[in-house]
């Protein structure tokens, strides 16, 4: 039985639990907000303690830790886990910014406990379903990537708007595009980044541009436009449509250049984060300290273009 505590009890911890619930093997132990009241509640409906501070749930008998919160904290909350010898499965981004992310990466490296962002979408069915079908029946060597989300209907008093919590397009919904662009044309050799703050401390729509050793890139977020939500993926002889919403992959069509069109149907169960869970447990299970599929190299290169297109707009947060 792998025993989890959760620091953080907002949108994504519920999410969360949706999938460990799906999975055996797997028990939540304990859980910490910062408001008292938001963890009672999370307690309540899903079993387990409820904690006072961070350090009193990282001092209880759990083996892995779910950081649920904000960019902001995501640093110190890997930290201290991972010196508490637990091992860290934290959402994406996981950290600010790349120094950060480095000093998290040397604390893993150090006590020798696993780290891994969690970035969801090479987990789902779908994503590995199409990875493995185009081994026997390729599009050629890929050479472009579209992807992007703009969400209108969010509401105002959403974290994603706050500045303090590191709010904005790039952070909340560019990372994810980041992650497509790296996973299909390889390492990042230039970025271009151009972002509207509407009145805004954060960035409320930005557009960013990448080019690989692979090829180019082309990606967006937003929070003020509606966007489609889709990604295309071109090759020498095809090109694949990931359906909305991409990062949670459901449905792909490849088109053939010969006219041949594959559609691959593949549906997530239990929200979609039970299949990370899943990668992450077993690696837990077989000693290792780093996923062979989101490294700590992905990491790093998926914040460092982040962190350029931040640079590029004029986003900066507290303490940078």
């Amino acid at each position: 039985m792998t025993k989890w505590g959760i620091i953080g009890c907002g949108r994504i911890a519920h999410r969360f639990m949706q999938g460990l619930n799906a999975l055996s093997g797997n028990m939540l132990a304990a859980s910490y907000s910062r408001r008292p009241e938001t963890v009672e509640a999370f307690v309540a409906q899903y079993g387990g303690e409820a904690y006072s501070s961070a350090d009193e749930l990282l001092a209880s008998d759990i083996d892995a830790v779910y950081i649920a919160t904000l960019p902001d904290t995501h640093a110190a909350y890997s930290i201290k886990a991972m010196q508490a010898g637990k091992h860290v499965l934290c959402e994406k981004p996981a950290t600010l910014n790349l120094p950060q992310l480095e000093d998290v990466l040397a604390v893993a490296k150090t006590t020798g406990m696993l780290f891994m962002e969690g970035m969801k979408p090479p987990f789902y069915p779908l994503y590995q379903k199409l990875k493995e079908y185009l081994k026997q029946d390729p599009i050629g060597p890929v050479g472009y990537v579209r992807a992007g989300s703009s969400v209108a209907d969010i509401s105002r008093d959403h974290p994603n708007f706050s500045h303090k919590l590191a709010g904005g397009a790039l952070m909340q919904i560019g990372i994810y595009e980041a992650f497509l662009a790296i996973d299909w044309l390889g390492k990042t050799e230039e970025i271009q980044a151009m972002g509207r703050f509407s009145g805004m401390e954060i960035d409320m729509f930005s557009v960013f541009q990448t080019r690989h050793e692979g090829g180019y890139a082309q990606l967006y977020g937003g929070f003020d436009l509606h966007g489609k939500g889709d990604a295309l993926i071109c090759g020498t002889t095809g090109h694949i449509t990931i359906h909305k919403n991409w990062w949670n992959p459901a449905k792909a069509t490849i088109n053939y250049l010969d006219g041949r069109v594959v559609v691959l149907d593949e549906p997530f169960t239990a929200g979609g984060l039970n299949y990370e869970i899943q990668h992450f447990v077993d690696l837990i299970k077989a000693g290792k300290t780093e996923s062979p599929i989101i490294t700590h190299k992905t990491s790093r290169e998926m914040i460092a273009i982040i962190d350029e297109a931040r640079k590029q707009i004029g986003l900066k947060y507290e303490g940078e």
